[in-house]
């Protein structure tokens, strides 16, 4: 079985498929967490897409005034395609000011919109996107933003240029953001185009790609706010230098929504862990030349993401410190430098030479920096990763086979799910969580269900509970009997039956966890959203749920891309040296 549109030969899809890895291995919530960003990630691979068709970033007007009120736009052209960006800028208040969804203030509001943007369609952008669920967006448009400044640091930056000097690498390096995204709306709410709604040859039509541009965008836009505020206080200032820019990213921040988003997202979680350990095991199946320009290449990635987490100041609460895992990468480029060294000296004893050293540091090394190793592996095979992720468009809805017989349906269960039956699911209701949504702030909680109370609706999947309740009421059923005959004398099942059914034979989209258990860390799953499939960098937690980190961070700035002059291996910068 292979993702790849192209498929490879029988032989070589056989090889490739006995170096993935399986999901017993893969969906412990601890192994998911330590995944780390790669080439497959949103982030990145909108940039390698960005950087391969030399994408145009224009600025068409910015009128912002000195207090930061007023409007910009840009227009970015991707081969015979062309989208508007329009931004409605604000200064910063107090008031109403959060980074949640109930806020009613932000700093910058924006919309990606498919062509040119007309005056009409950009007045009635800028009175729908305030009213957020209210609201409704104009034909064509893909995402609405929201984005605010992190006031501290980019005054800090205002204050530096203005005065003629470069800012504080060390002082930016803490966060190493001006503007932190705080929402991206998009696939069907408040009127935006429906994600399979784009055509066969839109180049935001893989997942995520139309947020990520939307992120992108919006990093851009700090960076031109910081400069044209600068200038209006101070014409003669200096321009913020390239490498600090580059360094710079967009925030984010994520909460507990990321947890509901695993459970209503199924088939995507799957299809993107898949093509992960796709890009991996194609990596592990690679044969290096002569020379060892791949162990070589392998070698420079490695001594970057040693660098990088050397450099890295952010404080973490649970996840692994960064000098710990620069100690553990120290094990690994040995690792990587004796295998070069060998090569290089004639000696060719391992059929499969980047199989053979990732299988010799597994359980050696802390599971991060393991992950890091196989996320570096995937630049070994460029290509085949970037055509893996142009499949990434996805019909996620879910449909049932009435006409399955039971004892089919109960296989599939005991074969698909054996992971729910190991499970100790016998925790006391006093100890048990309830998901639920805050009326006050919108957005998902998790809490004891005796202080919750009895009238919550709980919005978690509790999937293993499900899955042997179902066994259960299966077990007593005649095995010959239809799936349609089965849930009309037990119709509470239909949901998970139509789950199991509509998901048979694939085994990577759901974690493996009672996630109503107080065992359970939602901080797990939202690091394997973030850092994984969106691909952010320095990922801190907070209160084992939220966690706050950097998009793009040391991404290439538009002119880069334009020009053709893009590092590909933009990723793990070193703080600039200015």
């Amino acid at each position: 079985m292979t993702a790849l549109r192209r498929p490879a030969p029988a032989q070589d899809a056989y090889r490739i498929a006995r170096l993935m890895r399986s999901a017993g291995e893969m969906m412990a919530p601890e192994r998911l967490a330590a995944i780390q960003p790669s080439r497959v990630s949103a982030s990145r691979a909108l940039l390698s897409h960005a950087i391969r068709g030399r994408w145009q970033i224009l600025c068409k007007r910015f009128e912002i005034d000195e207090k930061g009120n007023g409007v910009a736009e840009y227009r970015i052209d991707i081969g015979s395609w062309r989208f508007s960006f329009p931004v409605f800028s604000f200064e910063p208040s107090p008031h109403g000011r959060t980074g949640r969804i109930i806020g009613r203030a932000w700093d910058m509001m924006g919309a990606l919109i498919e062509g040119d943007l007309s005056q009409v369609d950009f007045e009635t952008t800028r009175n729908e996107l305030p009213k957020l669920y209210e609201g409704r967006a104009t034909p064509g448009t893909l995402i609405w933003c929201r984005s605010n400044r992190s006031g501290r640091f980019f005054e800090s930056a205002r204050q530096a240029l203005t005065a003629g000097r470069q800012p504080d690498v060390a002082e930016l390096a803490q966060t190493c953001y001006l503007m932190r995204n705080t929402g991206l709306d998009g696939n069907g709410t408040f009127g935006t185009k429906s994600f399979l709604a784009y055509e066969a040859d839109h180049p935001l039509r893989w997942s995520l790609a139309a947020q990520m541009l939307c992120a992108y965008m919006m990093r851009v836009f700090a960076q031109d706010l910081l400069q044209h505020l600068v200038r209006l206080g101070s014409p003669q200032a200096p321009d913020m230098a390239k490498d600090l820019r580059r360094f710079l990213g967009v925030g984010n921040g994520s909460a507990l929504g990321l947890m509901l988003f695993v459970n209503n997202h199924p088939r995507l979680i799957e299809r993107w862990l898949f093509i992960r350990e796709e890009a991996i095991a194609r990596a592990k199946a690679v044969l290096p030349d002569e020379a060892g320009s791949q162990i070589i290449k392998l070698l420079t990635l490695v001594d970057k993401a040693i660098t990088f987490r050397t450099q890295d100041r952010a404080a973490y609460e649970n996840f692994t410190r960064s000098d710990v895992l620069a100690e553990e990468l120290q094990i690994i480029r040995r690792a990587v430098a004796d295998l070069l060294q060998r090569w290089q000296a004639g000696n060719r004893f391992e059929a499969e030479p980047f199989a053979e050293l990732a299988a010799s540091l597994e359980g050696r090394v802390h599971a991060e920096a393991m992950e890091t190793l196989h996320s570096l592996l995937i630049e070994l095979v460029p290509d085949e990763a970037d055509a893996l992720v142009d499949g990434l468009v996805i019909d996620e809805e879910l449909t049932g086979r009435p006409e399955m017989p039971v004892h089919r349906l109960r296989d599939l269960i005991r074969n698909d799910y054996a992971w729910a039956f190991k499970l100790n699911l016998e925790v006391p209701a006093s100890e048990r969580y309830v998901w639920y949504k805050s009326v006050t702030a919108e957005e998902p909680r998790r809490g004891l269900a005796t202080e919750v109370g009895q009238n919550v609706v709980n919005l978690g999947l509790d999937l293993p509970r499900l899955v042997v309740a179902l066994d259960r009421d299966l077990s007593a059923a005649d095995p010959n009997l239809s799936t349609a005959r089965f849930l009309f004398a037990h119709p509470q099942h239909r949901a998970i039956v139509t789950r199991v059914q509509a998901l048979a034979g694939t085994s990577l989209h759901s974690p493996h966890a009672d996630i109503m258990s107080g065992s359970f860390t939602p901080a797990h799953i939202t690091r394997l959203l973030n850092v994984g499939i969106h691909g952010i960098d320095k990922t801190r937690d907070f209160l084992d749920r939220n966690l706050r980190g950097v998009l793009f961070h040391g991404a290439p700035i538009p002119e880069d891309i334009a020009s053709g002059s893009a590092d590909e291996l933009w990723f793990y910068p070193a703080e600039p040296n200015l």
